[in-house]
């Protein structure tokens, strides 16, 4: 096994799942299997408390693995499936410690941060890499180099890399380059970061300086002087007009040939898919226009994996999508806001917990579906195109989910008893890939092209089946279920109107987008041309 481990200096937030993600794309172009480890310092269990705030959005693994977004890019730019194993957190590897602790696993030593936390570590990083069956194993250890939460990580690697054969194992370090108020290129602060690194034991022999413009030549060999690594491993990760051109902009700079001749790799393979993918995207000439209804939309992040579903879509349809983030609290408090949507080709509503801004986003789905605008509802919006459906199409004037109205005469949306009948779901949530069955010669069957489908999915409520085929007498029709989960909502004799309880957005990839957010885009481009008279 050969392992890449990504540290980063100066600040957080510079970019290293984008970094890693880019490595591991060019070095499956080349023809070999990799998997990626994404360590979080934090002492939370897993990102699935965290607010979007806080930490964007809690991407969702097929395993119902609750992580961080980097993880999400990991599968994207890699066209693969992880598990929660991939992601290690504090809190996991001291659970785990303590748990062994109490069971008496140490035979009475005194347990300390070396050996046992570490080994924890280390025996989680092989194991995660030996189950994959992969060639490469990358592994981005978060935070930034010198934090106290990221050092017993930092020691584990020390040590992997004691252990392991020299051409198994490459450091890389991703920094951060300034430029002052005359555009010069300040290297000062990354050479302090590799410096904290090395007392620490680690020496990178690459570094990644992320800059606003390409790297300087003064810079570069600055860099290369006082951090002691060769200048043509002094890579220049200036900022790309889209995240997907990076795999390309450090391809150019030679660095997978380095890294291969540093692990002893050979490959007479050249896959140039994604370079065709991209070029397709950047030769997009037509634009539709997105509206995206929620409460989180100061923060890009937040809705992450949708935006890049939305641009996946684009690609596929040979057109680009411009997207508007619409706060639904604003519709709440001027109703008449909502006429402001007539100038978008297409409405999405995401996921999302609690009832803040819900009354604004029924506010857009009803002007969707009674305007015929193209529109896509995912979990949550899933749940408010059905409550809107019921009060204002099916007479059920005081429908609502028993999440935001436990008293709610009409509990269109509510928490269901479990499969058996018995026990109530209560706390928990349905988390990761469940199948749904589709309704033959629905809109749901032709997007996917199958009348059997996985998707991954993140809630606790669900449409309540005594009011589904009331539901449907009115024109509504739940075309995909899970026993009796309805999975999928649509409106037929609409340009699209479309709605999942599951988030598609987790399972769509450049170059195979997700097919719901495919079907948005296609009938926002019919739309568009509709509207152009054309």
């Amino acid at each position: 096994m050969k392992y890449i481990i990504v540290t980063g200096g100066v600040m957080s937030g510079l970019g290293k799942g984008i970094t890693i993600a880019s490595i591991g794309r060019n070095l499956k172009n080349k023809g070999y299997k990799v998997t990626a480890v994404k360590i979080d310092p934090y002492i939370n269990i897993d990102a699935g408390t965290m607010s979007p705030y806080q930490h964007g959005e809690v991407f969702v693994l097929k395993d119902g693995g609750e992580v961080d977004l980097d993880l999400g890019n990991y599968e994207r730019f890699l066209d693969t499936e992880l598990t929660r194993e991939h992601n290690l957190t504090t809190g996991k590897i001291y659970q785990e410690v303590i748990a062994k602790e109490r069971r008496g696993d140490y035979l009475g030593k005194t347990v300390q941060i070396i050996p046992h936390v570490t080994n924890e570590i280390k025996n989680r990083i092989r194991k995660v890499a030996a189950r994959s069956g992969a060639d490469i194993c990358l592994v981005e250890i978060g935070g930034t180099v010198g934090d106290i939460e990221s050092m017993p990580f930092l020691e584990a690697v020390r040590q992997i890399h004691r252990e392991e054969p020299p051409e198994n194992i490459m450091f890389i370090h991703v920094t951060l380059v300034m430029e002052d108020l005359q555009g010069e290129q300040k290297t000062k602060p990354s050479q302090h970061s590799v410096k904290e690194l090395r007392a620490l034991g680690l020496s990178p022999e690459v570094i990644v300086a992320r800059s606003k413009s390409p790297l300087q030549e003064g810079a570069k060999e600055k860099i290369a002087l006082f951090c002691d690594v060769p200048q043509e491993l002094v890579i220049s990760a200036y900022d790309a007009d889209d995240i997907y051109e990076v795999p390309l902009l450090i391809e150019e700079q030679g660095l997978t040939d380095q890294l291969m001749k540093h692990l002893k790799l050979e490959s007479p393979v050249e896959n140039g898919g994604w370079k065709d993918m991209v070029a397709r995207m950047k030769s997009t000439i037509e634009k539709v226009k997105l509206a995206i209804v929620g409460k989180y939309t100061n923060l890009e992040d937040s809705y992450l994996s949708i935006l890049e579903a939305v641009k996946h879509g684009g690609i596929d349809n040979g057109c680009r999508v411009e997207v508007s983030m619409v706060e639904s609290g604003t519709l709440e408090e001027d109703p008449a806001a909502v006429q402001q949507l007539e100038q978008f080709d297409g409405i999405l509503i995401p996921g999302g917990f609690g009832g803040r801004g819900t009354e604004g986003k029924m506010l857009a789905i009803k002007f969707a579906r009674e305007n015929d605008i193209p529109f896509l509802g995912i979990c949550l919006g899933m749940q408010l195109a059905v409550i809107e459906f019921a009060r204002n199409v099916a007479n059920l004037k005081k429908a609502n989910s028993t999440e935001f109205d436990e008293d709610t005469p009409y509990p269109v949306i509510d928490i269901l008893p479990e499969q058996t009948g018995v026990a109530e779901m209560g706390g928990t949530m349905r988390l990761g890939d469940y199948e749904a069955l589709l309704k033959e010669g629905s809109v749901a069957a032709k997007l996917y092209g199958t009348n059997y489908i996985v998707e991954r999915h993140r809630h606790r409520y669900e449409v309540n089946p005594e009011f589904v085929d009331k539901l449907e007498s009115f024109g509504i029709v739940f075309s995909g279920k899970n026993k009796n989960r309805m999975e999928i909502a649509e409106i037929t004799g609409k340009r699209f109107f479309f709605a999942s309880q599951f988030h598609p957005e987790f399972r769509s990839r450049p170059g195979r987008p997700s097919p719901p957010f495919n079907g948005l885009i296609r009938a926002m481009c019919k739309y568009r041309k509709e509207r152009e008279g054309q």
